[in-house]
């Protein structure tokens, strides 16, 4: 089978790509199958190795034991986020529960964590390097975490709890995407909308083999869409279908998973002696603790509130001005958002779309890692698993960094968001492996695409987590690129969007997609000016979302997460205009698996840092100060998980960060 199925042979081609057009979905049930079994098969002999245990012939032994499972899975998980089909949907609902089980069985395994404890027991006798100790550490703490010292009861119901979350987590990202995909509003009122929406509508409509325009439930054209259209009517129906995802009855509802998801959870914490999920999840987390994360994000609360009330009386006044006797309502708050932004700063987003075009920002992207870390972009012409996307040989001083691919434009085979994965990792165990890195966005297609400010920020945020696998330079794939505290790994994205605004950046490629004119330095002014419009509203509906994730997670598990989101919105005083950025039946990072589980709070508390790292750049009088950039990326980017989150940190900045450079760069004020 290894010769014959192209997942599991040797892959010769340019840099080892997966070769796309040779794999079927037929391939991939087999390789799978294979892949368990030779898995299962190294595991086998690590734990059974009568030899005394030694990193080597253990901790290193397992870090490779699931090489091919990995390169599979690698193939298969990106595909099916990217370009699902129904054969891919099914196999995926038929893999979770047995990717669990084979995870299970690992860390269930006595006589493999007997192994790991010995290690641990001797570990000041064995002659570790730093990161040898760390990566023992960490897979011992994943084994306790995950289990390995319940008895066997409690070993076989953690079993089954986890193959049911992972069920439930394949099932909920299913059900969201199959209502993005059902909904489509037919446009044939295009008054008030700027060229770029009207161009967005129509190319949606071709996607879905429709004549005329449309609109669909992708961020990138409701959003402008819901801030121009003067029809009220058409923005309540857009708005409505927008929220309602996930929560529309019949088989594509979520909300009885995320309750069954909730229990589950919380029933996995109390095994493990945890209080709650969020007292477990967060242990290993920057936080530490819920108290931590409420603390934080209520002493932003405040002020992000007073400000969206101040906001939401004034868009009320307009609303009524134009009269409308109704109070303000989520699907008014973006247009008169934009009418407010126009009439105060004279200032509208349209006029900056022409100025942002994809090829641009993917340029400037580059430039600033050319310019922070020495990095240049080669395309390549090679065959990938889809035609839009692409492909660049990432290099430093000649010498090959990794393989860059963007997947760039909406469609309805591809979950919606913006992600960064990897189609391979970085390590050197076993021999040096350069990674294989993908940002995949959901961006309207149009001719060219033009991009709004968010959207171009979101482009900067997800190569900013590509970089952090590109530049990653560890042994241990266990702790390469992302692989740190989920409450860290927000950092480096988060800190890349900063040079998004650098003047050099703006003045070399923000040009005129027609004209190559740069952008008009009184336009550059007012957008400076007005960067901080709509903070209330986008700190309000961002840490709504937040505290309402915390709330499930913490105590008894909601029957009924509908109503404990409702009463948690009630408790902070939601203003009833703002929407949660996410609710509870489309909330992914929550419910799609639990990685951002009791942790969506982690993009403010990277924020944190984002913020005051990048106040060190200011503080130098250069962007691209080349000492903060070179210990930008030893202690950050090339260090992967090899130490804890505050130790990176404090090496790079040389202290803790504060909330203030936060609150000024969201335009809240002082702390």
């Amino acid at each position: 089978m290894t010769t014959t199925n192209p997942l599991l042979a040797e892959w010769t081609g340019d840099f080892a790509l997966p070769p796309f057009d040779a794999i079927e979905d037929a391939d991939f049930a087999p390789a799978f199958d294979a892949a368990l079994a030779e898995g299962r098969a190294s595991v086998a002999l690590i734990a059974d190795n009568p030899d005394t245990p030694g990193f080597a012939n253990t901790i290193a032994a397992l870090e490779l034991a699931d090489a091919r499972l990995d390169r599979v899975a690698g193939v298969f998980f990106n595909l099916l986020g990217s370009d699902a089909n129904p054969a891919r949907e099914a196999l995926a609902r038929d893999l979770a529960p047995r990717l669990s089980a084979y995870a299970s069985e690992i860390t269930a395994n006595r006589a493999l964590f007997a192994r790991i404890e010995d290690l641990w027991a001797r570990r000041d006798t064995l002659n570790l390097d730093a990161e040898q100790a760390r990566v023992l550490m960490l897979y011992r703490r994943m084994f306790l975490r995950a289990g390995a010292a319940l008895d066997d009861a409690g070993s076989t119901r953690m079993a089954a709890i986890k193959a049911r979350l992972a069920s439930l987590g394949t099932q909920f990202t299913q059900n969201l995407l199959a209502d993005e995909r059902a909904w489509f509003m037919p446009l044939d009122d295009l008054s008030g909308l700027p060229d770029f929406v009207v161009d967005a509508a129509r190319a949606a409509a071709e996607e879905r083999g429709r004549t005329g325009h449309g609109v669909t439930l992708n961020r990138s054209l409701i959003v402008p869409f819901l801030q121009y259209s003067p029809r009220r009517d058409l923005r309540e129906k857009a708005y409505r279908a927008w929220a309602a995802r996930g929560a529309n009855g019949g088989e594509t509802d979520n909300r009885a998973i995320a309750a069954e998801t909730l229990a589950l959870r919380a029933e996995r914490a109390a095994l493990l002696g945890h209080d709650s999920f969020a007292a477990y999840k967060l242990e290993t987390e920057m936080a530490r603790t819920p108290q931590a994360v409420r603390d934080l994000l209520m002493r932003v609360w405040a002020p992000a509130r007073d400000k969206a009330l101040q906001d939401a009386a004034a868009m009320e006044a307009m609303l009524q001005a134009e009269g409308h006797s109704g109070p303000l309502e989520p699907w008014d708050w973006r247009y008169h958002a934009e009418k407010r932004r126009r009439a105060l700063h004279d200032f509208d987003e349209a006029d900056l779309k022409p100025y942002l075009s994809l090829d641009a920002m993917i340029a400037a992207a580059f430039d600033v890692a050319h310019r922070l870390f020495g990095l240049q972009f080669r395309p390549l012409d090679v065959v990938l698993y889809h035609k839009d996307a692409r492909a660049w040989e990432v290099t430093r001083d000649g010498q090959h960094m990794a393989v860059f691919i963007g997947d760039y434009f909406a469609r309805p085979s591809k979950r919606s968001g913006a992600w960064c994965s990897t189609f391979r990792g970085q390590r050197k165990l076993g021999g040096a492996v350069r990674p294989v890195v993908v940002n995949v966005c959901n961006f309207a297609r149009g001719n060219p695409a033009l991009l709004s400010w968010d959207d171009a920020r979101t482009l900067f945020h997800e190569f900013g987590h590509a970089l952090h696998q590109i530049l990653s330079d560890v042994t241990h794939g266990f702790v390469a690129g992302t692989a740190v505290a989920r409450d860290f790994v927000e950092l480096p994205s988060q800190l890349y969007e900063h040079w998004l605004e650098v003047d050099q950046v703006i003045e070399t490629h923000a040009r005129h997609w027609q004209t190559g004119v740069p952008m008009p330095a009184s336009l550059r002014e007012k957008m400076k000016a007005a960067s901080t419009w709509d903070q209330g509203f986008a700190t309000v509906e961002y840490i709504g979302s937040a505290l309402v994730d915390l709330a499930f997670h913490e105590g008894v598990p909601p029957a009924d997460p509908m109503q404990r989101q409702a009463a948690v919105l009630e408790e902070i005083g939601m203003p009833r205009a703002i929407g949660m950025r996410h609710a509870t039946p489309h909330f992914a990072h929550v419910f799609a698996g639990d990685g951002y589980a009791a942790g969506y709070y982690s993009y403010m508390w990277s924020e944190v840092m984002d913020a005051d790292a990048f106040a060190a750049f200011e503080e130098a009088g250069n962007p691209f100060d080349p000492e903060l950039a070179a210990r930008l990326e030893r202690h950050i980017l090339s260090a992967g998980g090899t130490e804890e989150g505050e130790v990176l940190y404090t090496a790079l900045r040389g202290r803790r960060p504060g909330v203030t450079a936060l609150l000024k760069g969201r335009g809240l004020g002082a702390a």
